[in-house]
């Protein structure tokens, strides 16, 4: 089933706008997310959301370094700071609370500049969004609206039609292109005809926050219990605010511990006496924790992003992370297909990159879960023999303990072919420079170049005509080493910071960039949106990381 298509603007009894090249349908924290991304870009949005403001109660709790580096990268890496907590790491228990294994996480040490495990409440992070997405004025977002239709138009056009719930009036807007952020119950995905793939992972977990000013004295990381008769989780989410999920039993609804004298049982271990006058009972709730993965993320100008695209059960803490990551790797190439002549078809990148990923940390979720809950009394015993050995398989060591995501698969702007292969589709470093700024500064919102080579002067020329900024590693500096051990003296870095390619040559390797040899006076996408330093800015920059240089 595709989604409706029509040859013609029919008559409908209410306006039609085409007032934005991009509607992002849900303003969570994906659709902000890629609105704030796509109008950095320059490339006016309108974000539609059936809530009037940010949902009041908690989801969300946990991000990886990599996650933050996307806040930064939007400019709120500073503010999610003053309102998030590094978290220790993770720690699996038995269903005495034996400690069976711990996986501990240097909150000051992180390849991408930021701790490892940030520990926050959600409506204040989707604040801190929003206040931020309303510092560009080529974005609107309209709450308190249902989306009613997608509909794709010909050619290359599709209608958004929503009730303004204030006003009780329907509206319709034609757009270049939809993204689709409006959750599990996705009226974007329906819009396509795309349905979720059953993982088969269903389980009902009770979900409770409690606010004390008590001491709780807990190791302050991530506790697993793993039990197969009542698994749980418990998070300290702030200065005050503690998070506890325990698996519900067939018998078992939340209702049945919505006070804090039938709570008190389960959360005994971690409160000890502190009498419940010195708790607050925040939030009682039933999840059902699923595992599914959208069989299509694309039809023509209509993405899924988000939960609308997967769900990812909890036990890895990359729920919300997976939506910021899907808006990561869109908007560049949304924004560089509208702002020049890159052709679309690169957008057939967006899923081919992202859904395996998706379903890669979708599978280490439901490792975790299974290696929580699964096997009875027997399965208690495996874990017991198997979890403290586990910290030494290499593998599992780099995905659990250093939160490492798997590389991207190869597509036309993830190039394999090319020897060597170790660096292309991973994150590259954003090591601190020697004038004190990250690289991802450094590098601006396009392509990048990281070398250990000064590129020579007429290569420099065409990669500043072409936008791209060019960085040389510091001798013997933390980039130096990242490439070394890539066996690679030059890797190519996209918007996202994913390596395109890296290898030897620079020049073979900045053909495969898109536009790079395209006629001279051409300028890139990233340059036309947002210039860069000037050609003599770009030169000094390329000296400045290594001032011995000869000019």
């Amino acid at each position: 089933m595709t989604a409706p298509v029509s040859t013609s603007s029919a008559q409908i009894p209410y306006p039609v706008t085409t007032s934005v090249p991009v509607v992002v349908v849900g303003a969570g924290p994906t659709g902000v997310a890629a609105a704030t991304l796509l109008a950095d870009y320059g490339v006016p949005t309108l974000v539609l959301d059936r809530w009037k403001s940010v949902y009041p109660q908690p989801r969300a709790v946990h991000l990886d370094d990599e996650i933050h580096r996307i806040l930064a990268r939007i400019g709120v890496a500073e503010q999610f700071r003053a309102i998030s907590r590094p978290a220790l790491g993770l720690r699996l228990l038995d269903q005495n609370h034996h400690t069976l294994a711990q996986f501990d996480r240097d909150p000051t040490r992180s390849r991408h500049g930021y701790p490892q495990a940030n520990m926050f409440d959600q409506p204040e992070l989707e604040l801190l969004l929003r206040a931020n997405l309303t510092k560009r004025p080529n974005v609107q977002l309209r709450g308190n609206v249902d989306v009613t239709a997608v509909t794709q138009l010909e050619p290359g056009r599709v209608r958004v039609t929503y009730t303004d719930r204030d006003a009780g009036t329907q509206h319709a807007i034609e757009t270049s292109y939809v993204l689709g952020c409006d959750g599990a119950n996705s009226i974007v995905r329906a819009s396509i005809g795309a349905e979720m793939d059953d993982l088969r992972f269903e389980q009902r977990w009770l979900v409770a926050d409690v606010v004390t000013d008590a001491e709780l004295d807990q190791w302050d990381g991530v506790h697993q219990v793993c039990d197969p008769i009542r698994a749980a989780t418990y998070m300290r989410i702030g200065h005050n605010r503690y998070r506890w999920e325990f698996r519900l039993l067939p018998s078992e609804v939340a209702a049945d511990f919505s006070t804090l004298k039938t709570l008190r049982p389960l959360i005994v271990p971690w409160i000890g006496d502190v009498a419940d006058d010195g708790l607050e009972l925040v939030r009682v709730t039933e999840y059902t924790f699923r595992a599914q993965l959208a069989d299509k993320w694309r039809d023509g100008h209509v993405f899924l992003l988000g939960d609308a695209a997967h769900l990812t059960p909890p036990f890895i803490g990359q729920g919300m992370g997976a939506g910021l990551r899907d808006a990561m790797n869109l908007a560049w190439k949304i924004a560089a297909v509208i702002n020049t002549d890159m052709p679309a078809a690169l957008l057939d990148t967006y899923e081919q990159e992202r859904k395996p990923h998706a379903r890669t940390m979708i599978g280490l979720a439901l490792g975790m879960g299974w290696a929580m809950t699964a096997g009875g009394q027997v399965g208690n015993l495996v874990r017991r023999a198997v979890a403290p050995r586990l910290r030494w398989i290499p593998g599992l060591r780099d995905k659990i303990a250093n939160g490492t995501t798997p590389r991207l698969h190869q597509s036309a702007l993830v190039i394999k072919r090319r020897m060597p292969q170790h660096l292309a589709g991973t994150l590259c470093p954003n090591p601190v420079a020697v004038d004190g700024r990250r690289l991802d500064t450094l590098l601006g919102n396009g392509f990048g170049l990281v070398t250990t080579t000064r590129p020579l002067a007429f290569q420099l020329a065409a990669l500043d005509e072409h936008g791209i900024v060019v960085h040389v590693a510091e001798p013997g500096g933390e980039l130096e080493r990242w490439l070394r051990r890539g066996r690679a003296t030059v890797a190519i870095i996209r918007p996202d910071r994913t390596v395109m390619c890296a290898g030897r040559d620079v020049w073979n390797l900045c053909a495969a960039i898109p536009g790079f040899s395209a006629a001279s006076g051409q300028r890139a996408w990233a340059r036309t949106t947002h210039p860069p330093a000037s050609r003599t800015d770009t030169e000094l920059q390329v000296r400045g990381a290594d001032p011995g240089m000869p000019s």
